[in-house]
This record gives structure tokens, C-alpha cells and sequence, in this order.
């Protein structure tokens, strides 16, 4: 495993249809987005899974945690927490969960900027979602602000 601060880390935007995936590189703080998983009610393929985690290799996963605006956890905070003991359960690779509260928003107002006309079910954020999960992550290792993570 690499030390601290030289890991490589997959980032994942839990979905019930679709599974946003990033991939970066914890030293230079690098996260780029890969293919989306689709996903049956939350259930992915796990061997497209487990042929991400052979190319790639990661020393660790992050999951975005969907949490309401008011704090408090949903259905939806539940399955990914699931998602996530899944991940560390058949990978034995840490996983650690960041309040991605606004990434799905965010995503959005940056796929407008980009020209993409709304249709996100079409043209999907979850990629562009799980980078931000992941920028929120590496935020909260330096200490700043939006990088709220706990561990499975």
C-alpha cells in the first residue's frame, strides 16, 4: 500500500440506476472521471467493478454519502453506506464515506456551463458528481471546509 498522500483512490457517486466513477491520485490532488457503472436498483455488476479495481489498483475508495440538507440521513444514506461495506467487504481496500451534499447540483450547473442542454439522464453528471466527491475529499485531508468523511 503507498503512504499517505501517495495513494491512488476510486471515488464513487452511488446511484439506484447509475454508479458515478473517479479516479486520482491523492499527492497531486487529481481526480478525473471515469465510465458510470449502470446499476440495478443499486446493485452493480460486480465484475465491471472488480475490473476497475484490477486496472487500477486503488489503495482506497471514497463514497459520497447522501445526506439531507438539514443533516439528517436518508434510504438513500443507508444503501450507499451498504455500498461501501460491499466495496471494503470484497476488495479488502479501506473505504471511507464524504457528505456529498450539493455534488449533484453542482454537477449540474457545470455540465450547463459546459453546454450539455439538461437532459442529465441521457448525458449523465454521475462521473462529474464522483470527481466532486472526490475534490471534496481531498479538501477535508488539508483541513478546508466541504470535507466532511467518516469511515465505514
Amino acid at each position: 500500500m503507498a503512504a499517505a498522500g501517495e495513494r491512488l483512490i476510486l471515488a464513487f457517486d452511488f446511484g439506484t440506476r447509475r454508479i458515478g466513477v473517479a479516479v486520482g491520485n491523492e499527492l497531486i490532488h487529481s481526480a478525473r472521471e471515469l465510465e458510470p457503472l449502470p446499476a440495478r436498483d443499486g446493485i452493480p455488476d460486480w465484475a465491471q467493478v472488480t475490473r476497475l479495481v484490477d486496472e487500477w489498483r486503488p489503495d482506497l475508495f471514497v463514497v459520497g454519502l447522501p445526506i439531507n440538507m438539514d443533516g439528517s440521513e436518508s434510504e438513500m444514506s443507508t444503501r450507499a453506506r451498504k455500498f461501501g461495506k460491499r466495496l471494503y467487504g470484497r476488495y479488502g481496500k479501506p473505504c471511507e464515506l464524504v457528505d456529498e451534499r450539493g455534488s449533484t447540483r453542482e454537477a449540474k450547473a457545470i455540465a450547463r456551463e459546459q453546454g450539455h442542454r439538461g437532459n442529465y439522464r441521457e448525458e449523465g453528471i454521475d462521473g462529474l458528481a464522483a470527481v466532486l466527491i472526490l475534490e471534496g475529499w481531498f479538501a477535508g485531508r488539508e483541513g478546508l471546509p466541504g470535507g466532511r468523511h467518516s469511515h465505514t
